[in-house]
């Protein structure tokens, strides 16, 4: 053997040695894994993988064969911009100040958003196509390109990529789109108990079936590119709703039926180490699971941890967390309605707490009256045609709620005040209480005053950081002034009338309304709070004078409201607080509503995304009838 011959050979044993060390390092240490979210607007878990014989969905029900599903999985936001929002800051969007439905909010400078943290670490992170977030800056950090098969405009077939593809065929807006000819039949379209049973109400239940299985076709063509492509084998799968359905009480409001989506999660054998610990393909998971922790568990697959800023916990990858006793909705401005409520499940009970259970849950929103359901609905309890659990949705709510799910699973029977449950109740109470200061909820500030105390160079984040006192302060005195059972006594919210911080006057002057206190030391301060420095005090104030006092005084509340509802002067968001309690007082004769017809309907510069409200709320409440 020559010594060329030799010194050939050990390179080639050489090369050999290095090449089968290599792939058995890539045996034990997979590539990262490629992260796929299909998702789709406006539907809870009508699907026939989670039972719905009524559903014809087989191509999501194909995938839930090879998949996890989720029983529990809740959006938090009942409605898409808050939602989303929570979803890509891995945050709570009340944390944020973003929970209100089209607003626009700053970000602190330290908080990263997924598809930031994402990318620095090597991915290619493209979104097709919405964002639809409530910040003033609405970069998320998304990569341009790809279209419907985003992977294919990556650098290399290297990198790998996380994608999102949103489609929006099943959203409310085309429930209600005509003409369409039904493919479900209407006559066995299942029907919720608050619902009326119309002609019009089992159309939109139908129609709202038919898209959901136009969008299922279309999950099934990105399952085919995917396959197509040889990128299953590679690739993790989420399907989810973003909230529950489009049609009325589903959407925009907390209950389960607002909340609880369809969540399917698909772990190619190769990075099962990665799933979560109950996974087994066609199984189902009962672990509590929601919005604000889909940030930091994609994180969390690609390998890195999760930032601190980030409130949820991931439920699969490298650093899954434990599982949760809770899971944590609510709501807050929709469109032009101001309402607030907080509400939580354990999987099986699901509590609410209201705010201002004076107003009704649904009132005129004008996007949600452009649904047939909606329009009948409210025509039928005008002419008193509904049955109680019906027309209990067009009245003033209770101050909590508590439905088991496994008996009453459209929520319509109210269990808070049934002794068998109040030990429930009032873990479910304080669960909420601690979850509102641990999160720092802004939703416990008005819109307008949360704008007003806020620096022009702050985020609503950072001012509740910064006033940590104040926010458990503030959780309690707007629980207890709000429930007239509580042990706030009527003096005790005069004397928070006075506070320094005008958001605690805020809620002791409703809690005096509340009470109906009409002792002379109570509308003594009523009336002061009438001109208070924060529009948010004297709206509020206004509305007690309106529930308390006699016909000259409410005559006075009323022009201090029609002050308060001139957007030039006050600004949108002061303004859509006073048209809302001018609709919520005495009836308004045909003076008060050409009044009304005349204020101003915005300024020239609103601010983001809500231009428009006041001036729906100016043609709704401010119409005279001949």
């Amino acid at each position: 053997m020559t010594f060329h011959t030799l010194i050939r050979g050990l390179l080639i044993g050489i090369s050999m040695a290095a090449a089968l060390s290599t792939t058995q390092r890539a045996e034990a240490e997979p590539t990262r894994p490629n992260i796929l979210w299909i998702t789709s607007e406006d539907n809870g878990p009508q699907l026939g993988c989670y039972g719905d014989t009524y559903a014809d969905t087989p191509n999501i029900d194909a995938l839930a064969a090879k998949s996890l599903r989720f029983r529990h999985c809740w959006s938090n936001a009942p409605v898409c911009a808050p939602a989303r929002t929570t979803i890509i800051s891995g945050m709570h969007a009340t944390s944020l100040g973003g929970h209100h439905m089209r607003s626009g909010v700053r970000l602190p400078a330290d908080v990263k958003l997924y598809p930031q943290v994402l990318r620095e670490a090597g991915y290619y992170c493209t979104n097709h196509s919405k964002t639809d977030y409530n910040f003033a800056n609405d970069d998320a950090g998304w990569q341009k390109g790809g279209g419907k098969s985003p992977w294919r405009s990556r650098p290399t077939e290297a990198t790998p990529f996380m994608s999102v593809i949103n489609f929006t065929v099943s959203h409310e807006s085309q429930i209600r789109k005509r003409p369409h000819t039904l493919v479900h039949d209407p006559a066995k379209a299942p029907l919720p108990k608050y619902h009326p049973d119309t002609p019009e109400v089992r159309h939109d239940w139908a129609q709202y079936y038919d898209k959901l299985t136009e969008m299922d076709k279309m999950v099934g063509g990105v399952l085919k590119d995917l396959e197509a492509d040889g990128l299953a084998d590679s690739t993790i799968i989420f399907y989810y709703g973003d909230h529950g359905s489009g049609m009325p009480r589903s959407k925009r409001w907390p209950f389960d039926s607002g909340l609880r989506v369809p969540l399917l999660v698909h772990v190619p054998e190769q990075f099962r180490s990665l799933a979560p610990t109950d996974y087994l393909p066609g199984g189902e998971s009962a672990q509590l699971v929601s919005f604000v922790d889909l940030a930091p568990t994609v994180i969390s697959l690609a390998g890195v941890k999760p930032p601190a800023n980030m409130q949820g916990v991931p439920f699969a990858g490298s650093f899954a967390g434990p599982a949760k006793p809770y899971l944590y909705g609510w709501r807050g401005r929709m469109d032009e309605r101001i309402d607030m409520v907080r509400s939580c499940t354990d999987g099986r009970y699901v509590y609410m707490r209201h705010f201002y259970p004076e107003r009704p849950y649904l009132k005129h929103v004008d996007y949600m009256f452009q649904t047939p359901t909606t329009r009948i609905w409210k025509q039928m309890f005008d002419e008193g045609k509904l049955n109680e659990d019906q027309a209990k949705f067009w009245q003033p709510k209770p101050v909590e709620e508590l439905f088991d799910l496994q008996s009453d699973p459209d929520e319509v029977k109210n269990l808070a005040g049934d002794a068998a449950h109040a030990d429930r109740v009032s873990m479910m109470r304080d669960a909420v209480h601690r979850w509102m200061i641990e999160t720092g909820d802004m939703g416990m500030f008005p819109e307008a005053e949360m704008h007003r105390v806020v620096a022009e160079d702050q985020s609503p984040r950072e001012f509740a950081l910064n006033h940590s006192g104040l926010m458990t302060r503030l959780a309690e005195t707007a629980l207890d002034a709000t429930d007239v059972a509580s042990d706030m006594s009527t003096e005790k919210a005069i004397e928070l009338s006075a506070d320094p911080e005008a958001v605690i006057r805020f809620w002791a002057v409703r809690g005096i309304g509340l009470r109906n206190a009409t002792t002379p030391a109570a509308i003594q301060a009523v009336k002061r709070a009438m001109h208070d420095e924060s529009p948010s005090v004297a709206i509020a104030a206004c509305e007690a004078i309106q529930i308390i006092e006699g016909k000259a005084e409410q005559q006075a509340a009323t022009e201090r409201l029609l002050e308060l509802a001139n957007v030039q002067t006050v600004g949108h968001f002061a303004a859509i607080e006073a048209l809302n309690v001018l609709d919520m007082g005495a009836p308004l004769d045909a003076k008060l509503k050409q009044k009304i017809a005349a204020l101003p309907r915005s300024l020239k510069k609103p601010p983001p995304r809500v231009g428009k409200y006041v001036g729906r709320l100016i043609d709704d409440i401010g119409v005279v009838t001949p």
